[in-house]
């Protein structure tokens, strides 16, 4: 049986996304030498498009058309003018022309399963699982996304169980019986907790650190001191949003000649994902950001209520000739 598998995190810019990619092309790469780098069920005339490993990114407004579409893209195959029944045989035929043998489809979490159209991107998306492709599916809270809402977690394997889709045929497809079962990987954002978790945060930082070439870095820029609890107060531990604070405190540094990492720097850098291009905040691809601690400083002196100006005492005031004729 074709085995697929989930990779899931609870927010977005946990790596989910590079982790499978790197998995990917490391098998690809040793697919490749397996044989030579020819695609050894390769149609004559055809051997340069051996492609093991497919990527795609799951349309923002997910329908069994666009989602064909997006795969077809990944191949540079026609889409114009095809009906979905035309497009699925299409995905069918390229997926074996080109020797495929894992599919990731990223951000499959933009599936709502309140909709329609959604729903059928689902079916089709289960109808591919009988096209004996590895199907790899990344998104954000898999399990609370709805997209398991009908399978059983089988505790003695550890895998999801899915039963087949809705319809024994999905747009001409033929919809294996077998029930599918899927491997759930969750990663999740670093902890500061306790002593293995910050050696591991350090450790974290530490390879990140080996990859930097600031010419007036010293050794231990990221590791030593009060920069690691710094980093993680910053960014939470999730590893997207410390690249992104690292990468634009390189900028700096080296915009203003210090050529180094400090926390006074890095306090002057906001991060800001509100423009990030392709990415959907309502799919839980974008996480909320700490702030500085300079702006969390100013944020709790706003909410705090101004002192009140004690009264003037008027005891011994003289009220004047006016109040006493009023008297």
């Amino acid at each position: 049986m074709t085995r697929r598998d989930d990779y899931s995190s609870p927010t977005g810019y946990q790596g989910k996304t590079e982790t499978a990619c790197e998995i990917a092309a490391a098998f690809e790469d040793s697919w490749l030498e397996l044989y030579q780098h020819v695609n050894p069920d390769a149609l004559p005339g055809a051997r340069d498009l051996y492609a093991p490993v497919a990527y795609v990114q799951t349309p923002v407004t997910a329908k069994p058309k666009s989602t064909s579409k997006a795969i077809l893209n990944f191949y540079g195959a026609p889409t114009k003018n095809l009906d979905l029944p035309d497009l699925v045989h299409q995905v069918a035929a390229s997926l074996n022309d080109h020797g495929t043998k894992a599919l990731l489809l990223d951000d499959i979490t933009r599936l709502r399963m309140h909709r329609a159209d959604d729903q059928d991107a689902l079916d089709l998306i289960r109808a591919f699982m009988s096209m004996h492709v590895t199907l790899i599916l990344i998104g954000v809270d898999i399990p609370g996304s709805g997209l398991l809402r009908e399978g059983r977690h089988d505790a003695r394997t550890g895998q999801w169980v899915l039963p087949p889709s809705r319809h024994a045929k999905v747009h001409g497809l033929e919809a294996t019986q077998t029930e599918r079962r899927f491997d759930l990987v969750e990663l999740d954002h670093f902890r500061y907790d306790t002593p293995p978790q910050i050696t591991a945060w350090v450790q974290h930082l530490a390879g990140l650190e080996d990859q930097l070439r600031l010419m007036n870095a010293p050794p231990g820029m990221l590791t030593d001191g009060h920069m690691p609890e710094y980093l993680f107060e910053r960014t939470h531990g999730v590893v997207g949003l410390l690249e992104r604070l690292v990468e634009d405190g390189c900028q700096e540094a080296i915009d203003t000649g210090t050529e180094c990492l400090t926390e006074p720097l890095l306090e002057g850098i906001a991060l800001n994902l509100s423009s990030e291009p392709g990415r959907d905040p309502n799919a839980g691809e974008i996480p909320d950001v700490p702030a500085t601690q300079a702006a969390a400083t100013a944020r709790q002196a706003a909410k705090r209520p101004a002192p009140r100006r004690r009264g003037r005492n008027t005891v011994f005031d003289d009220q004047g000739p006016a109040a006493e004729a009023g008297a």
